[in-house]
């Protein structure tokens, strides 16, 4: 009885020690598997710019519940055009020179453009392929000067932190080169902005959502076609997206809460006195994989 009394304090000191290592090793993995879980925080992505398309919409609203499409299709006969090898060389050729021309241009003159040449644009924009032909894209035109300087208060406010804090040492330093910063007079000065905006779902007649299949990918490849439809008019502008400042424009604009913001184009004619980096594209050897 002596020895059990001796041997107890042991006993109970071994049984804690024994709970601690077992409660140590479950935090341990509990730990190992949240890291594993938990995505690579970084605070200068745009939530605007994350893709919902992998995001599956309201169980109620799922596969198989019909969106309000049509059953069927009606297809008509197609005859593309049709040049001879001389001639696609020479178009293709021609159109990657017009292309090749194409620059960053952040230095924009005032100079009324034509609307007539923005609608046009809009329209190539619209002929973009996209998922299940949901056209999922919004292009909004700003030529009001008040409703401009609005948008560059919001966006240069949103900038200054983005440079200061949200982006990290190495981004701005790759940014120097280019000489950017902040200060985005061009939003001003440009007699248009665009900004796109992509959907990302829709709504049935019934209110109920509607899926929009690839909406970030549909609305980059219209925007590509824009740009070449710009470049194609002899109008200029620069890429902008703009972090963070999604949710303010997307108010000042009065677009739905579906529409996120995903592009910012300054359209119109260079300054005279614009300048842009001296930069080199890749030659096609470092761009082309021929199999």
């Amino acid at each position: 009885m002596a020895l059990f009394s001796s041997l107890t304090p042991i006993f109970i000191a071994f049984i804690c020690v024994l709970i601690g290592v077992i409660m140590k090793k479950t935090n341990g993995e509990k730990e190992k598997r949240d890291t594993k879980n938990k995505h690579p925080s970084r605070p200068w992505v745009d939530e605007d710019l994350k893709d919902g398309t992998d995001h599956p919409l309201e169980e109620e609203e799922g596969e198989e519940e019909w969106q309000g499409l049509e059953e069927t299709v009606a297809h008509v006969p197609f005859t593309g055009e049709r040049y001879s090898e001389a001639e696609m060389i020479r178009r293709s050729q021609a159109f990657y020179e017009l292309l090749n021309k194409r620059r960053s241009v952040r230095f924009l003159s005032d100079e009324p453009v034509p609307r007539e040449v923005i609608d046009n644009v809009i329209r190539t924009a619209g002929t973009s392929p996209s998922g299940a032909h949901t056209e999922p894209w919004t292009f909004v035109v700003v030529q009001d000067p008040d409703l401009k300087h609005k948008i560059r208060e919001i966006v240069e406010e949103e900038e200054e932190i983005n440079y200061k804090k949200r982006m990290g040492d190495r981004w701005v330093n790759d940014l120097k080169r280019l000489r950017t910063n902040w200060i985005k007079e061009y939003l001003d000065t440009a007699p248009y902005l665009i900004l796109i905006f992509k959907q990302v779902y829709g709504r049935l007649p019934n209110g109920k959502k509607k899926t929009h299949y690839y909406n970030e990918i549909s609305v980059s490849i219209a925007c590509g076609i824009l740009l070449a439809a710009l470049q194609n008019a002899g109008l200029y502008t620069v890429t902008s997206t703009p972090l963070n400042c999604g949710p303010q424009l997307r108010v000042l604009l009065q677009r739905p809460a579906n529409e996120k913001l995903l592009l910012l184009l300054p359209v119109g004619y260079p300054k005279k006195d614009a300048t842009v980096p001296d930069l080199v594209r890749k030659p096609l050897e470092d761009i082309m994989v021929l199999m």
